[in-house]
């Protein structure tokens, strides 16, 4: 019987494709390995095949697949659960969690075109197509795969292609583009032809009269341990020897053309290797020891537990003991953090624990080396720990035990662009469902879901009330700068309070963090006589103003130009800057305090994890007087210096048209405070607003979560929001107004047949065009004991007539659950 293989291709298409096996193929083929199919007129793409199976498929003539690119499953069965999880419940494309999942170097693409390498040398002989292909690659610049196969007269040229580039012999512009290559070295063995110590003292008597050559072959026994014929060697790096011996390559050169040394290519991972000293767990303090004997019991009846602890209650201690229980039961723990820059420095304090066992994966590393932690987890050798930003909930386990989320209520963990919009903490209690494991949610400021699932039993709660070591909250004072501008007391976006605070934190040798959670030198320009304000061209957004850059940027499509000299509009010179953003922030402290050592963290500072490890390892180690940042610096970093934090502007977070803008100002402040005053000494937040009488300022000062949580929940009741409703967001775009609206009437009128009065809008959000795309939102509030997937079902149905209409064939309709 012939056979068949289901495949998901890295494309957002629904349903999955049939592709025929060929029959050289069919011992190889099972689920779970990649193969290279044709898809369309021209092109390939690498697939994941699903199921084997011998039904042939109606309707259409399957094509076959090409080349088959793994021995072993890179796709776990019980990830591929997930995967169709995700897609089913974040209502998007198989193809989508798979170019999410999977790092860019294990999916080749067919692209465009093929290049030959000028460096390369080949050290064994090629096949005839082989030479054939670079023979004709070598008379031109590059080739697309269609031209090469009418040049070359080769059929099915893949094969082919992928051999020359495992050969590195040729590379790839866009064509089946293969980023990942595994990092190779040099390395040095005696030849075959020395069989015996006999042989060995011939060939030290002969070589007396090069005695450089002689040197070099001693270094070498010593340095493989080389005893007699057969015994166990070290590998010995072309690279070591040439440095332990103090010799040239030349000297190299000519042991190999004695035959008396061999020289051999291995492929070495970019992982760390080799044992790295660990220390023994410190022992829980009272307080935490009472909050793990909780958590341990809460597991017993419960898969999942939230820890409610007050900043810098020792919370990361905690879960230090708990991974080591999970280990010593054989088990895997993913450990997620929601920011990269959490990961530096919780790296540390796991590693000196856990040694190598642990693993970290985050979108900073290299691509290659996310390729090699995916593969080291499919071997018999994979992390016991992975400590990771929310892809990690991707890798493939194998026993995974226990996942605990940090920082649980960060929204963050919510991943926004592309497909899946899939959220961190409630991907990673599906994955743990999947295996039976633990999950374990941890934060100062829970998300309202979160904690009111907790006091309603669905999880284990245990709450840490007192700081590590007895240190005090922090003392908050709440400074009225509306009242201080008008009084004109205001020093740049700093109250007197403020600067003298700082002042003497300085001359105390302590540390000061400010918080602006706007990036940039100021969110926009305006003209002074006309009062002209720059706009994207793609988007209904004005330029934030970047003054290192000389430029306009806008912060959604990526749109820059220069500053203009004069207004375009009525052709006045004075151009002000409206608002403020750290950089601007940055510069203020500067002028102020010269003498201060100031670093900033936000997203223009920080695009490389060497430039995030930098910043804070500055810090750390009181390189840095004043840090700056956005929301990054308010998650869960530690900081002993830090006495004094400023909150400049605490009204940019409450005046926003987003149902939990006061839930997450509360959450955000409570976290920035929470990075003052550590050991010894009380710190201090000085918290800047023009509404100081806000109720939820009060509850900020007082650090009344309870209070917060009650009043929000009860408006949240009256008005049919989470954690009472279910929201699912439908955004249609299309570069036509007029289509759009059409398009976003009918769709709100058909979902209302049959969700009634579910369903609000259509609306334009806050941003209505962005990347000359017009915008038009549909809200879909489903209450708790509805059935989501009926609800999921439906919007799938009323989506495929909508876009199978004539009218509406480039209307783009994508949905975002559980939108944060």
């Amino acid at each position: 019987m012939k056979k068949f293989a289901d495949v998901i291709v890295p494309l957002p298409i629904p349903g999955q494709y049939t592709y025929a096996v060929p029959l050289e193929l069919e011992e190889k083929v099972c689920a779970g390995i990649r193969v290279i199919v044709p898809f369309g007129k021209k092109k390939y793409y690498t697939a994941i095949v699903t199921r084997v199976h011998e039904d042939a498929p109606a309707g259409y003539d399957t094509k076959e697949l090409v080349e088959i690119l793994d021995k072993k499953p890179i796709l776990l069965k019980r990830q591929y659960d997930f995967w169709q999880w995700i897609a089913d419940y974040y209502l998007c494309t198989l193809g989508d969690v798979y170019k999410a999942a999977l790092p860019s170097g294990m999916k080749l693409e067919s692209e465009t075109l093929v290049v030959v390498n000028p460096d390369y040398e080949a050290e064994s002989p090629l096949t005839e197509k082989e030479q054939l292909v670079l023979d004709t690659l070598s008379r031109d610049t590059g080739l697309c795969i269609n031209q090469l196969e009418k040049i070359t007269g080769i059929k099915n040229l893949l094969p082919v292609i992928n051999k020359l580039l495992e050969r590195e012999a040729i590379y790839i512009k866009e064509e089946l583009k293969r980023s990942y290559k595994p990092r190779t070295e040099v390395f040095v063995r005696l030849a075959e032809t020395i069989k015996s110590e006999t042989d060995l003292h011939q060939l030290f008597d002969t070589l007396n009269r090069a005695p450089k050559q002689l040197a070099a072959l001693m270094k070498y026994v010593e340095l493989s341990g080389w005893v007699r014929p057969g015994c166990f060697l070290k590998e010995v790096s072309r690279k070591t020897l040439l440095q332990k011996a103090n010799i040239t390559s030349s000297i190299l050169s000519g042991l190999v053309e004695k035959h008396i040394l061999e020289l051999y290519h291995q492929e070495v991972g970019r992982l760390a290797k080799g044992t790295i000293d660990t220390m023994p767990l410190n022992p829980l303090s009272d307080a935490q020891q009472k909050a793990y004997d909780e958590i341990v019991q809460a597991f017993a009846s419960k898969p999942v537990c939230l820890l409610h602890g007050v900043t810098s209650s020792g919370k990361t201690e905690l879960y230090i003991h708990l991974i080591e229980q999970a280990i010593r039961a054989g088990k895997q723990v993913l450990y997620l953090l929601p920011e990269i820059a959490l990961t530096t420095q919780i790296t540390e304090r796991l590693r000196r624990v856990f040694g190598n066992r642990l693993g970290i994966y985050h979108s900073k590393f290299p691509d290659a080396e996310r390729v090699e932690i995916w593969q080291k987890q499919l071997s018999e050798d994979d992390y016991d720990v992975i400590l990771g930003v929310r892809s990690s909930v991707f890798l493939p386990f194998r026993r995974l035990g226990l996942v605990i989320v940090d920082e649980e209520h960060e929204n963050t963990y919510k991943q926004q662009e592309p497909a899946p919009r899939y959220h961190a903490r409630n991907a990673a209690l599906v994955l743990a469902s999947i295996f039976g494991a633990k999950t374990l949610l941890g934060t100062a400021t829970p998300s309202i879901e979160t904690y009111y699932n907790a006091i309603h039993g669905k999880y284990g709660f245990v709450q840490l009330t007192e700081r590590h070591r007895q240190i005090q909250l922090p003392e908050i004072e709440v400074v009225d700068i509306k009242e201080l501008a008008r009084k004109k007391r205001m020093t740049a976006q700093f109250s007197p309070l403020l600067l003298q605070k700082i002042r003497e934190a300085l001359e105390q040798k302590e540390q000061v963090i400010l918080f602006q959670n706007r990036r940039g030198f100021a969110p926009m320009i305006e003209c002074r006589t006309c009062g002209w304000v720059p706009k994207c061209k793609n988007c209904d957004v004005s330029l934030t103003y970047h003054k290192g850059l000389n430029q306009l940027t806008c912060h959604y499509c990526g749109y820059t130009e220069p500053v203009p000299t004069s207004c375009p509009a009525c052709g006045g010179t004075e151009l002000v800057s409206r608002g403020f953003g750290t950089e601007k922030v940055e510069d203020s402290i500067k002028e102020l305090f010269p003498e201060a050592r100031i670093a900033r963290m936000d997203l223009d500072t920080t695009r490389t994890r060497t430039a995030y490890e930098k910043i804070i390892s500055d810090f750390e180690e009181g390189e840095t007087d004043i840090l700056i940042g956005t929301q990054m610096v308010s998650k869960g970093l530690d900081f002993d210096r830090v006495s004094v934090v400023g909150i400049l502007n605490a009204d940019s977070m409450l005046n926003y048209p987003d149902f939990r803008s006061y839930e997450r100002a509360f959450q955000l402040m409570a976290q920035v405070a929470g990075r003052a005053g550590r050991k010894e000494k009380r710190g201090l937040v000085i918290l800047q607003t023009k509404q100081p009488d806000l109720p939820l300022i009060h509850e900020v000062v007082t650090n009344d979560y309870a209070r917060m949580f009650q009043e929000q929940t009860e408006e949240r009741s009256l008005f049919r929001y989470p954690p009472f409703y279910r929201l699912i967001y439908v955004y249609l775009k299309h570069r036509k107004q007029e289509v759009l609206d059409q398009a976003a009437g009918l769709m709100a009128n058909v979902l209302r047949q049959g969700l009634g009065e579910r369903v609000l809008g259509p609306d334009q959000p806050p941003i209505a065009r962005i990347q000359t795309l017009f915008i038009k939102k549909i809200v879909v509030k489903v209450e708790q004991q509805a059935s989501l997937s009926k609800v999921r079902a439906y919007l799938r149905q009323v989506q495929r007539m909508i876009v199978e209409d004539e009218r509406f064939r480039s209307l783009i309709v994508y949905y975002d659950v559980d939108p944060m």
